[in-house]
């Protein structure tokens, strides 16, 4: 699946939320705008059941929460750029900075697989991460991960 398919430019962000609460949060508030038939809350607690299983920080500043949800019917995704890292339980104890969150409906778990593989094996790529880390606005990130 093309990341432009799941990913809008609407859903790209660069903020400061403070903490790994915080920036969930943040994920399922842009989500709730994507999927008006869920509230802000059903989101969070997808993210933080998948969360409470082991940290989706998969280190070198990177996080990929994920979550299944009823009552969606396409896949989403939702980029974000901490301007200061944040403590996310990461596997090398490291803070993040950069976070892909995915969301997709419960029925479609190999897609959601593929997908988070496809992601991750993107944000391995340190030039692309450096880049990333490196931009400046929302829409230099969107052009940047979905190049």
């Amino acid at each position: 699946m093309e990341l432009c398919t799941i990913l809008q430019p609407e859903c790209t962000t660069c903020a400061t939320p403070g903490s790994k609460k915080k920036v969930l949060e943040l994920i399922s508030d842009i989500a709730a705008v994507q999927y008006p038939t869920l509230s802000s809350q059903e989101i969070f607690e997808s993210l933080l059941a998948r969360e409470k299983m082991g940290s989706t920080g998969i280190g070198n500043g990177i996080a990929i929460p994920h979550g299944r949800l009823t009552n969606i019917d396409h896949p989403l995704g939702i980029l974000i750029k901490c301007e200061t890292p944040i403590s996310f339980d990461s596997i090398d104890k490291q803070p993040v900075d950069i976070l892909f969150a995915l969301l997709v409906p419960a029925e479609q778990c190999e897609q959601h697989l593929a997908t988070l593989s496809s992601m991750a094996e993107k944000l391995n790529d340190k030039a692309i991460v450096k880049q990333l880390r490196k931009s400046t606005s929302e829409s230099e990130l969107y052009d940047l991960i979905t190049q």
